[in-house]
């Protein structure tokens, strides 16, 4: 069976080249239920704008349109991911991925259908270190930079504000593991302390064990490496009702409007970081977004957005639809030289593309690649005031 699919996927990889005036699926995995699932509808609006802005302006691969499906990978089964993009691939016979969203579904996908299939991927979320020594045949990139970067942003966050004692907490996945192993590896070769480093399950319905082994460690204030609509959530509640902590840094995956719903006030003072930037290609992201009906602001929409136009074009300069044809397309748009295109000018780039020119697309999170097809990135702190999430610096 496994040797007939891959034979049926890659007939269909193979025949994937653009004809005139074709529609051309894009895929969209993303995990809609699971423990970010407040975090992926403006993920996938921020994706579909880009994919309906190049569709609109009626200048891709001689006028062909494209279309966006939706998977949904729920982040943390490995198994839900890979059947949602098998029928990705096999069903709807997408072009390229646009995710996946969690680490851990981002390795089942591309281990198990992208690459066998030849089918590229770029997530704008998943951000485990390990991802970046996959060999992927040059079908993954990612819009969004690796943890090794965050746990370092994150230790001189936390220094530069006199914390040198913290307790730290994890999801237990490849998301939580590699992100703290990097900040804790970060933050002790920066002078701070360390008095912990725990893991904790999703979808427990008592974190007060957790909490008191966290308390009787001590610490400054606990870093919370985890999902803020799973475990993440579950530990600062416990924490904040016994009293345990009463300041809490999270990463990207905690960084939500959730956090001012459900807490508001009681984590006053708060902080953390998330991807992103203030150029101004996220100015008009966000503006086109704000038209479209949704929030561009929300964490990975940006990378999002940028992550579907980079397929989209590649395919335009490669003239191709083809994985194999455009894959090798995408560092070379996406960095200098090249006149630089920023969200809403996608029409534009098509056209410059279309001439044979160059493009450095900034898109709506000034990305810039490095080998191999990693994000440099950059990150923005945030802190918690009265009750709100409100930006408070760029790294």
């Amino acid at each position: 069976m496994k040797k007939l699919f891959l034979a049926t996927t890659a007939a269909i990889a193979l025949g994937a080249g653009a004809a005139a005036a074709e529609e051309v699926k894009m895929g969209i995995a993303l995990g809609f239920t699971g423990p970010l699932e407040s975090l992926s509808p403006p993920m996938a609006e921020g994706a579909e704008l880009a994919a309906r802005e190049i569709s609109d302006s009626g200048k891709f691969m001689d006028g062909s349109t494209v279309k966006a499906v939706r998977a949904d990978t729920t982040c943390i089964d490995a198994s839900a991911a890979t059947a949602a993009a098998e029928r990705l691939v096999t069903s709807d016979r997408v072009a390229g991925i646009m995710g996946a969203m969690c680490s851990g579904a981002t390795g089942a996908v591309l281990q198990n259908v992208a690459i066998p299939n030849g089918v590229v991927m770029i997530s704008p979320s998943a951000t485990s270190p390990a991802l970046s020594t996959v060999e992927d045949n040059g079908y993954f990139f990612r819009t969004a930079p690796s943890d090794a970067r965050q746990g370092v942003i994150m230790a001189e966050n936390i220094l530069d504000r006199g914390i040198e004692t913290v307790a730290l907490t994890y999801t237990n996945n490849d998301y939580g593991k590699g992100l703290a192993d990097s900040f804790a590896e970060a933050y002790k070769e920066k002078g701070g302390t360390v008095t912990i480093n725990a893991a904790h399950e999703d979808g427990k319905a008592d974190y007060s064990a957790e909490i008191g082994a966290l308390s009787s460690a001590g610490g400054d204030a606990l870093v919370v490496v985890g999902y803020v609509d799973q475990g993440g959530k579950g530990i600062v509640r416990a924490a904040l009702d016994t009293g345990a902590f009463d300041t809490f840094v999270f990463p990207d995956g905690m960084i939500a409007e959730t956090l001012e719903t459900d807490f508001g006030d009681e984590i006053e003072g708060s902080f953390g970081q998330k991807p992103g930037n203030e150029s101004e290609g996220l100015s008009l992201f966000v503006e086109l977004a704000k038209e479209a009906g949704f929030d561009g602001t929300e964490i990975f929409a940006p990378e999002s957005y940028d992550a579907m136009a980079l397929m989209l074009l590649a395919m335009q300069a490669a003239g191709s639809t083809n994985s194999d044809d455009y894959k090798g397309k995408i560092m070379d748009i996406a960095n200098a030289p090249g006149e630089q295109i920023m969200p809403g000018e996608l029409g534009k780039a098509l056209e410059i593309l279309a001439e044979g020119g160059d493009i450095d697309y900034q898109g709506a999170s000034a990305v810039e690649f490095i080998e191999p097809g990693e994000s440099a990135g950059s990150y923005i702190e945030m802190e918690i005031k009265d009750g709100k999430l409100e930006t408070v610096g760029v790294r």
